[in-house]
């Protein structure tokens, strides 16, 4: 069953976050370019190529770079991959990362331009649509919330034989065009309390009003 509220999460690097702070909002890839802004990268390189070519569907047009990605869950296979050092480039561990957490409601109260995607976008079958009363027959809500559960959502995410498309599905993203306020989002979570008063210190060097919380379940 779909949640009530639909609750969305972004991961990045918490070094990337007092250049976030100072725009006031997460930017796409595409619109951090243009404007000058350099993010520590996260992102296997192959996966950025592909979402730098592949267009979303018109309206709203554009390619994934266009747009700012949330995933459905936290504790995602791409935090996997970046705490295992599986990602070129990347020496971050899990404890370096934020999420900023956000509901579907939040983000789209002012007419947002969006997509979301069944599985992870970038794979050539995944399906695209912009009418949120897909949502709920579309994304993989039995997967997503299977016990047993950290927070809400399934603690396992790896494809088995049972289970032949699940890391694929447990990656559906829902994707806002250009940018999201950071007033549209909830709080964001850390691994523990060192990295919540780093994160803290930031936010108030800034003067962002945005409740920071130790939230292991999204950890691994």
């Amino acid at each position: 069953m779909m949640p009530n509220p639909v609750r969305l999460f972004h991961i990045t690097a918490i070094d990337n976050l007092r250049a976030i702070c100072q725009h006031g909002a997460l930017i796409s890839k595409n619109a951090g370019v243009i404007r000058g802004i350099s993010y520590q990268n996260i992102a296997h390189a192959s996966i950025q190529t592909i979402r730098t070519t592949k267009l979303v569907m018109n309206p709203p047009g554009g390619n994934i770079h266009d747009y700012v990605p949330f995933y459905f869950a936290p504790r995602s296979p791409m935090l996997f991959a970046i705490n295992n050092g599986n990602v070129d480039g990347c020496s971050l561990k899990q404890d370096d990362i934020l999420h900023f957490e956000t509901t579907i409601e939040r983000v789209t109260q002012n007419n947002a331009e969006l997509v979301f995607y069944d599985r992870n976008a970038t794979i050539l079958y995944s399906k695209a649509f912009t009418d949120l009363s897909k949502l709920e027959s579309e994304i993989a809500w039995d997967l997503i919330t299977e016990e047993p559960r950290l927070d809400g959502f399934c603690k396992y995410f790896h494809t088995t034989e049972k289970y032949i498309d699940r890391m694929e599905r447990r990656q559906a993203e829902f994707l806002l065009k250009h940018s999201v306020p950071l007033s549209a989002m909830t709080r964001i979570g850390v691994i523990n309390t060192s990295k919540a008063e780093i994160v803290r210190e930031i936010l108030a060097e800034i003067d962002i009003n945005l409740s920071v919380e130790v939230k292991t379940d999204w950890y691994f």
